[in-house]
């Protein structure tokens, strides 16, 4: 854990956000919307769900004390204040070394936390309260007193919105690097050793200046080519500039402030708030990642960065980069991230420091969050987080299924074309389509690439608490191999089987394994519906083979359906997998690891 000194000896060792729950805010109404907060959380759903409400509760809690913790009228659900149901937000908070009074201390995990809620009854300014332990109840004293030393406690917000203005944007960045270099340029001793040169002759003072701004120089240059180097991943021969103007002698100041310029490192360089979006953004997550770099002291405050949609306005191969970035500054000590987006790249189910959660409104209207995705209750195996991270590499969007509610697993290439083509196809049709509309419209397909990793994604399905479905090749229970011996062939039981078993042992584990429908096809896709046996072509010869009206065009929209409605019944060449698996066939886990194909 990071420490932050609040003052002369007395230094604080920081932990970070447990929990953080938000009702009655903006979009979000009574029903308490819950964030357990990993290193890196990911908030996913669709547009105006309430996302950005989250992010901005934990920045209007840290603002306590000052204009950014009170609420305008607009912050309350519909514009209308019910003092009956104010706005709430809640934060627990992991506390190390130096805790405040026994009775905020909460036990948990055996860990220390504090629990601490904010209310507003009206525009304006808010209340702060703590659990307190001993009353079992909130007490209207609250922990670390002051809000100024409460806050530090707790891990400092940088919030990054989806739409703030250029010039914003560009004064968020000079300023966090200004202060880094002021709080640099302050620590060169004055010549005379009384302190005072500041109170001297306006000659002095340029002197001073001057003399500080030489010796920051070496700073300003390892900055910029810090930074140069983060932009480079994104923005190719770019190169960043940052000018210290020399303030005018009445405002004693060391710099006068914002000049950082970015353009061709042998063209013309234009102040940030010209540049583009992604750039702006780019410059920001890099300034922030330095400054946790280059803490002096060893006990810089933790961080919270609240980042919202930062796919926006990015190249693909920016967005990408911008992701790694991201889960970079959430692996180091101190930060945490929470981050909003509708961008599959944005998910990395190989990494082990994400929790991810869907925010939606039910049909009520009413917003609600759903951990879908948390690695130490996925309890996924090493194979799995292998499979996983191999999938990911090969198809950056295969997380696109954290973003729709009806969701189709599929084995290959093959199904997961032919899906595809007969969606497209069924939505332009309408109300003539033989599949309703509602079952087409938010259906995603995910494409497996093997069966082994089949098994990882189930993992994962199962925390969704929704339904889903899964369709595999059966194939053969045995297959013929050479035999060394004699030369001949013999039958040796096929590890494809095996996994089929453990596909079914991995839908058995989910809360409520009827509402998914595990499905295969006998033997395969090609055989069972098509009429043809596989061929290294096999996506492109499926795709011409349902462009035409047939049985077989016909069988596939047949069991979409059943696959997209339970109730359906399955097409000749489909069976569950449950009826074609003995009790010997449901060992414990035995098939090879890495059996994904690309």
């Amino acid at each position: 854990m990071a420490k932050t000194p609040v003052a002369a000896g007395d230094e604080i060792p920081l932990g970070k956000v447990r929990k953080l729950s938000v009702r009655n805010f903006r979009a979000i109404g009574p029903n308490t919307v819950e964030v357990d907060l990993d290193t890196i959380v990911v908030l996913v759903g669709p547009n105006n769900a309430g996302k950005s409400s989250i992010l901005r509760a934990y920045e209007v809690a840290m603002g306590e004390g000052s204009a950014a913790g009170k609420l305008s009228e607009q912050d309350f659900p519909n514009g209308s204040i019910d003092e009956a149901n104010p706005p709430t937000i809640e934060l627990e908070t992991e506390v190390v070394g130096d805790p405040p009074a026994k009775k905020w201390i909460i036990e948990v995990d055996g860990r220390k936390v504090v629990r601490e809620r904010w209310q507003w009854k009206g525009p304006g300014k808010g209340e702060r309260q703590g659990w307190n332990v001993e009353l079992g109840d909130w007490d209207t004293s609250k922990p670390w007193g002051f809000a100024g030393v409460a806050n530090a406690r707790r891990p400092q917000p940088h919030a990054v919105q989806a739409f703030d203005s250029p010039e914003k944007q560009a004064a968020q960045i000079d300023q966090i690097v200004l202060s880094l270099i002021e709080e640099r340029a302050k620590a060169v001793p004055a010549e005379s050793g009384d302190g005072l040169e500041f109170d001297r002759l306006s000659e002095a003072i340029r002197a001073l200046q001057t003399k500080v701004l030489a010796s920051a120089q070496a700073d300003i240059e390892d900055i910029e080519k810090q930074l140069t180097e983060m932009l480079a991943g994104v923005f190719a021969k770019h190169a960043v500039k940052f000018d210290p103007a020399i303030a005018e002698l009445e405002q004693f100041k060391l710099f006068a402030g914002n000049a950082m310029r970015v353009g061709p490192s042998d063209g013309y360089m234009s102040p940030v708030s010209l540049q583009g979006s992604g750039a702006r953004r780019t410059l920001l997550w890099s300034v922030l990642r330095i400054v946790s770099e280059r803490d002096q002291n060893g006990t810089g405050r933790p961080h919270l960065l609240l980042i919202d949609e930062p796919e926006l306005c990015l190249h693909p191969s920016a967005v990408r980069e911008a992701c790694r970035v991201l889960y970079d500054l959430a692996d180091k000590a101190g930060w945490q991230v929470m981050v909003t987006t509708h961008h599959p790249a944005f998910i990395d189910l190989a990494r082990d420091n994400e929790t991810i959660v869907r925010v939606e409104r039910n049909e009520a209207g009413e917003v609600q969050g759903t951990t879908l995705f948390k690695p130490t209750t996925a309890q996924l195996s090493t194979d799995d987080k292998q499979n996983l991270k191999l999938l990911n590499i090969w198809d950056p969007y295969v997380a696109e299924f954290f973003f729709c509610p009806r969701v189709v697993v599929v084995e290959g290439d093959t199904e997961f074309s032919a899906f595809r083509l007969i969606v497209e196809e069924l939505r332009a049709l309408g109300d003539g389509s033989p599949i309703p509309q509602a079952l087409l419209r938010d259906v995603v397909i995910v494409r497996a690439r093997g069966k082994a990793t089949i098994v990882s994604l189930c993992k994962i399905l199962n925390h969704f608490g929704t339904g889903y479905s899964v369709l595999h090749d059966l194939d053969s229970e045995f297959i013929d191999v050479k035999c060394k011996e004699t030369g001949g062939t013999k039958q040796q039981k096929n590890g494809a089987w095996t996994t089929n078993a453990n596909i079914l042992a991995a839908v058995q584990t989910a809360p409520d394994p009827t509402r998914i429908n595990l499905v295969c096809s006998e033997p395969d896709f090609e055989q069972a519906y098509l009429g043809y046996t596989s061929s290294s072509e096999k996506p492109a010869t499926a795709v011409r083979a349902l462009q035409q009206a047939g049985s077989g065009r016909d069988a596939v929209i047949a069991l979409l359906y059943a696959l997209l409605d339970h109730a359906q019944p399955l097409p000749h060449g489909a069976a569950r997998t449950s009826d074609r698996l003995s009790a010997n066939d449901l060992q414990p886990d035995g098939a090879p690891a890495s059996e994904i194909v690309a």
